[in-house]
């Protein structure tokens, strides 16, 4: 019974684990993700150190140079950064 208690427990703390290093990857993808899409627009930032989500496709990203941008996608589709 006691075997079974900790195999139990080893793998609920597992699983946590992989769920929170999941999340991370996901963090990161997303602050490169904005950082080019700022970068293409042809806006000042060097790196998306933070971001925020407002909606879906509409996000707030912190900039390491302090900039912070509205990212989005307006009515028509296309995707905008508005300095905040």
């Amino acid at each position: 019974m006691i075997t079974h208690i900790r195999v139990s427990a080893l793998l609920f703390s597992l699983m946590a684990f992989l769920v929170g290093s999941v999340r991370a990857a996901e963090d990161t993808t997303l602050l490169k993700d904005l950082t080019a899409v700022i970068m293409l627009l042809g806006l000042p930032c060097d790196q998306v150190i933070s971001a925020t989500r407002q909606a879906e496709s509409d996000h707030v990203a912190t900039c390491r140079n302090g900039i912070r941008y509205r990212v989005f996608l307006n009515p028509e589709g296309r995707v905008v950064a508005q300095k905040q």
